[in-house]
């Protein structure tokens, strides 16, 4: 049975643009908060397939969108390569040895053996494809080397990179050979979801914005495009997209390049720019500011004007980044419904 959000990543037509949302199995929703109650903590909930499956599915069922993303966290790869994980109420992830040497990088895990400890990973989605209706597509993803590698240099989520961004200048040979790695793990890692049974593979790079727009391509971009790469001579008929957040500079400049069928456009990149710019070469996803979910008015306005401007050019409906935990789940029905309605083909 034909998925109409794969149709969409490869630029099929289809009846309406169909629409998803980052971080749709969360904490707006009771039923998830539940779950996540009954596993004990987060990172338990990651690692119990049958519990991980519940909350992935919950979205398409409350609130109706037209694909589920696979529940898991982005640092569960460094956590395999041999990083101890936490995540500390009130303050989030933490490692408590970051990496700092070439010695400690050494020291870590790569490639298959690191991907091949991710079970939990593929049992979750193995699980979703037995459960999951036919017609609707699952995701899979990863977060990109770089904002991976944030979280392993600097221990913890991060305000200021300068940890980071010292390695950055300072030491560029650590940090590639950092981003290299992880590289390859991610590789493995997204061949492995695939073959477990992901329609669709997405790439995060959640802080892009760290990095000025003329070094992006040096320590983000071209391990994103390698990656992209990799799946494609392997899977040529799976969608990727990608989601660098906050790069309008580097849209603006023409940077972007790959083999790869979908951008993401975060919420501060002006529509019509993505589609000036990239329209013509990808499928473009997004791009609603996630704060305005918080009214039903502004929402309406606001995918009125992105299907003004995205008008016969290939689209996928989502926010511009992830959806908050405080908004009411009534408002998250209300934006997928108004996606399908302005969308809608005679």
């Amino acid at each position: 049975m034909s998925k109409i959000f794969v149709d969409a990543c490869l630029g099929k037509e289809t009846a309406y643009t169909p629409v998803w949302m980052m971080r749709q199995a969360g904490r707006y929703l009771p039923e998830y908060m539940e779950v996540r109650k009954k596993a004990g903590d987060f990172l338990s909930l990651c690692h119990n397939p049958e519990l991980a499956c519940e909350v992935t599915i919950q979205p398409l069922d409350i609130v109706g969108v037209d694909a589920a993303i696979l529940f898991s966290d982005i640092l569960v790869i460094p956590n395999e390569m041999g990083m101890e994980l936490k995540f500390i109420k009130g303050e989030g992830p933490k490692f408590d040895t970051p990496v700092k040497t070439q010695e400690d990088v050494d020291a870590l895990l790569g490639g298959e053996e690191a991907a091949n400890k991710l079970t939990y990973v593929y049992e979750t989605i193995k699980l979703l494809k037995q459960r999951l209706p036919e017609d609707k597509a699952l995701i899979g993803f990863t977060g990109a080397p770089w904002t991976l590698a944030t979280y392993m240099i600097e221990g913890q989520g991060t305000k200021t990179y300068n940890i980071c961004k010292k390695m950055m200048y300072s030491n560029p040979e650590l940090l590639h050979s950092i981003l290299k790695k992880v590289t390859e793990v991610v590789k493995y890692y997204m061949i492995k979801q695939i073959e477990a049974g992901a329609d669709v593979v997405q790439i995060f790079d959640s802080w892009a914005s760290a990095i000025e727009p003329s070094k992006y391509d040096e320590f983000s971009w071209k391990y994103m495009v390698e990656i992209a790469e990799y799946i494609k001579e392997k899977y040529p008929e799976i969608p990727i997209i990608m989601f660098p957040k906050g790069v309008a500079a580097f849209i603006e400049r023409g940077l972007v390049y790959g083999n790869f069928d979908v951008f993401g456009v975060d919420w501060g990149t002006p529509m019509a720019l993505a589609k000036e710019k990239l329209g013509s070469q990808y499928v473009l996803q997004g791009n609603m500011e996630p704060t305005r979910l918080y009214s039903k008015e502004k929402t309406t306005e606001c995918v009125e004007g992105i299907q003004k401007i995205m008008e016969g050019k290939r689209h996928i409906f989502n926010l511009g980044h992830g959806i908050l935990p405080d908004v009411p789940v009534e408002n998250a029905i209300h934006f997928v419904s108004e996606c399908h309605r302005v969308s809608k083909k005679a």
